[in-house]
């Protein structure tokens, strides 16, 4: 499995360093092309790089309270999923002794399955794990269906429903990871953050003739944008990122299965 580069937040942030900053050097380079800037068009150029670097801004503190989001959501997510294989390993006490002994080592077995799928950064070993868990799935779901066609009743339907819930939460999980900032947000930050560079660069020309060097003016910039690209390419990252979501509540069930 090949993931996307803004799976990885140190290329992105390198990347649009890079970039920015290339883009307030162009600036510099068209304006000392052109002549003195009259006042009026001054103003409108102050007033454009004003209302460019609000909008990047809010972009950029909107799509990071999107990447927090997410990243919270896989996190009750995996408590719930260790809450819901925890209740159906007690209920699977409700069905004959056969069928529970099955039952429960079917879901040690699955459980094992579902911390890997947290904690793993391999694609091919995360297809095995999406394989193995589908089967799984299946073994499960037919562990429990047998005794309770077989012996239909409320305590049996207990152990189904249970097991539904098992099946609904590795759902929900998938779901959540795949539930990503859309490219058209990154798209949209990365196309201002390179125009609000672009006006830095044009406008530190007059500066540079007062014997100011532009430099940090338009270095700075890229530097802290290519900061908060990096935190929300990391936050949004589930797999590839510095700041994951460690598997505690999996880890402390299948400890209390052993």
């Amino acid at each position: 499995m090949d993931y996307p580069l803004r799976d990885y937040p140190l290329f992105v942030a390198v990347t649009a360093f890079v970039g920015l900053w290339v883009s307030g050097t162009t600036g510099v380079y068209l304006r000392r092309r052109r002549s003195a800037l009259e006042k009026g068009e001054q103003e409108y150029l102050d007033m454009i790089l004003t209302l460019a670097l609000t909008l990047l801004g809010l972009i950029i503190g909107f799509s990071f309270s999107m990447a927090v989001s997410r990243y919270d959501q896989r996190k009750n997510f995996e408590e719930a999923e260790a809450n819901a294989i925890g209740t159906e390993y007690v209920r699977a006490s409700l069905l004959p002794a056969t069928d529970a002994a099955r039952v429960r080592d079917l879901l040690r077995r699955y459980l094992d399955q579902r911390i890997v799928f947290y904690t793993t950064r391999d694609g091919r070993q995360l297809q095995e794990v999406v394989a193995t868990t589908a089967r799984l799935q299946n073994d499960l779901w037919t562990a429990v269906q047998a005794p309770a066609v077989a012996q239909p009743s409320p305590v049996s339907a207990l152990a189904v429903a249970g097991m539904n819930d098992v099946l609904n939460s590795q759902g929900y999980t998938q779901a959540a990871w795949w539930n990503r900032i859309p490219t058209a947000a990154w798209t949209l930050m990365v196309a201002i953050a390179i125009s609000s560079n672009l006006l830095i660069g044009y406008k530190a020309v007059p500066t540079e003739e007062k014997g100011v060097r532009p430099f940090l003016l338009h270095f700075l910039l890229p530097v802290i944008i290519a900061i908060s690209f990096f935190l929300i390419a990391d936050m949004d990252s589930p797999r590839r990122g510095v700041i994951t979501v460690v598997p505690q509540n999996l880890l402390s069930l299948a400890q209390s299965f052993k």
